[in-house]
């Protein structure tokens, strides 16, 4: 397997020719060959890890990516496109560099910690060309049917039709990925809005809104308070004239910009945090998290607090929407009772008048393309660990990325193509369909206990309990009382730093050489883009606090060894 790149600055890279996609039929590369072909639906961050996972294990992948170019989600687009998802011009993800990153491929150090867009678009293109992936992918394809074979109970493989320039090409597979998220489908509860049909101004969803210049000098009403709502309800106040948030039930509101001026997730997701939460009830670490977020600004008196603790939620992370509540360019309201020709009433019977709503209601998921294979109900669908129909006769077939972490999507999904290319080689079982379909309503049940009920509250994971659980399917946990006793500078920050995806390149299928100097230069590139005044720069210190290394000797093999000892 391909080494990952040196630790430091990388050359921007210029997007690749169209002219890389490959014309329909079979991939001349796979012509003769004997290894199992995998079909893989989307050229996004899954498919891209998808694709590379396939070559790993000696498969044949072909990726059908139905636009001109890769990125998925993230590559901006004026327009809206159909059947995929849409963001805006300014849009910069939640997630920091260090938690998002490809377990082998470390995002280079002058890249900023939380990115823009484009710089994610950067990275995406350098990954790609790094391991050589563009060409196996065949753009301007759609996947239009995916169907059992007739003898699929004996092989397990699929017939996948496709179009491209309006011809129609069948290839038989002995595997499909699904890669096509679950941002693709808008959903625009209008039903839920009483008068919404006689409202004279315009409405649209968050999926196909673009720039705050559209609505210079409007009153705007932005529903719905997860990521999407906060960022718009900011950006459109940089140019309305009044904006409104409405929210049913308010949220909690985290920062990227943790203590030390940190990003919050390297903060937040280490293994001893997940090991305390396992000692704590659920209740004494709502308080204390509350307690925290309520010292940065009180969500009573801003008129956000909800009723559900902060765990029965999924996160809104924003920066500045404390700042843009308190100069009143956005005034938080409960939610819209009914609206009028010109206005919005609410619950509380206020009214405003208004020009324009913006809903930031979240998305659903389908997969029309699937035959009878699955069904989706609610953005609900029973799938073994997030990924695997459990009813089928061959598990050939596995979803990737169909999953709403509290974390990183990206080393998610390419956790999910290791473990998925191993089953459909055959190197690896999953449990009998009875057992699957156990694991599923337990799981289902267990979120239901946990969360308030929401339609994207179907596929929330934990980001180290689910990765470790993949990670234990694949053979590359790690080994953590094994690290203490050979290497325990490295254990260290492997218990105490950020749970970055390095950790599970260490050992196992996929072992990478780089893995342990990633793990220990991660402050570095941290830091380094923030480095940006001629100065004399501090000694590097690790992201582990001193006190834990005055204790290390006394209580860390206490502490690992129950570690280990907990199910993942």
């Amino acid at each position: 397997m391909a080494a990952g790149p040196k630790f430091g600055t990388a050359a921007p890279l210029a997007p690749q020719p169209r002219s890389l996609a490959l014309s329909p039929g079979r991939d001349p590369m796979v012509e003769g060959s004997m290894a199992k072909k995998v079909a893989i639906i989307g050229g996004g961050s899954s498919g891209l890890c998808a694709i590379k996972a396939c070559l790993q294990e000696g498969l044949e992948p072909i990726c059908f990516e139905r636009t001109g170019d890769i990125g998925g989600l993230w590559r901006f687009e004026e327009r809206p496109e159909e059947g995929r998802a849409s963001i805006y011009r300014s849009v910069i993800i939640n997630t920091s560099k260090e938690m998002m990153c490809f377990s082998d491929f470390p995002i280079p150090e002058d890249f900023p910690n939380y990115m823009h867009n484009s710089k994610i678009m950067e990275y995406f293109r350098m990954y790609a060309q790094h391991f050589d992936l563009l060409r196996h992918i065949r753009f301007r394809t759609s996947v239009c049917r995916v169907s059992k074979r007739p003898d699929f109970a004996a092989t397990g493989q699929w017939d996948v039709v496709t179009e491209s320039e309006g011809k129609q090409e069948a290839a038989v597979f002995d595997g499909v990925l699904v890669c096509t998220g679950h941002h693709t489908e808008a959903h625009l509860p209008l039903s839920t809005f009483p008068g919404i049909e006689k409202f004279k101004g315009c409405y649209l969803h968050s999926r196909d809104y673009k720039d705050a210049r559209d609505f210079t000098d409007k009153r705007v009403i932005v529903i719905g308070i997860g990521n999407s709502g906060s960022d718009l309800a900011v950006e459109i106040s940089q140019t309305a004239k009044q904006v409104f948030l409405s929210t049913r039930r308010g949220a909690w509101i985290l920062n990227r910009v943790g203590d030390h001026g940190y990003p919050i997730d390297i903060i937040f997701t280490t293994r001893m945090k997940t090991f305390l939460k396992k000692l704590l009830s659920a209740s004494m670490v709502s308080s204390f998290m509350e307690k925290q977020l309520n010292m940065r600004f009180d969500h009573s008196h801003y008129g956000l607090k909800p009723k559900h603790r902060i765990l029965d939620q999924h996160p809104t992370i924003n920066d500045d929407l404390p700042n843009r509540i308190i100069s009143g360019r956005v005034l938080v309201k409960p939610n819209i009772q009914e609206f009028t020709e010109t206005s919005a009433i609410f619950e509380d019977g206020s009214r405003e008048d208004i020009d324009a709503v913006v809903f930031a209601t979240g998305y659903s998921f389908s997969f029309p393309f699937l035959e009878g294979c699955v069904k989706v109900v609610e953005n609900q669908i029973p799938l073994y660990k997030f990924m695997f129909p459990p009813h089928l006769e061959k598990p050939t077939l596995a979803f990737i990325g169909l999953i709403q972490p509290l974390g990183a999507i990206m080393p998610i999904s390419e956790l999910q193509c290791r473990w998925a290319t191993r089953v459909f080689k055959g190197l690896q079982d999953l449990p009998p369909s009875a057992d699957m379909l156990a694991d599923i309503a337990q799981t289902k049940e267990k979120m239901a206990k946990r969360y308030v009920r929401s339609r994207r509250h179907t596929i929330q994971v934990d980001y180290i309990p689910y990765m470790d659980e993949l990670a234990c399917q694949v053979g590359v946990k790690p080994n953590l009382l094994a690290l203490f006793l050979t290497d325990p500078k490295l254990a260290l920050e492997v218990v105490f730093g950020p749970c970055t995806p390095y950790q599970y390149r260490l050992r196992g299928p996929g072992k990478w050489v780089g893995a342990r100097e990633a793990i220990l230069t991660q402050q570095q590139r941290v830091v380094r883009p923030l480095q940006t005044r001629a100065r004399d720069r501090p000694a590097r210190s690790s992201t582990v606090p001193h006190i834990f290394k005055v204790f290390f000797s006394i209580g860390l093999i206490v502490a690992t060894l129950v570690y280990v000892s907990l199910p993942p």
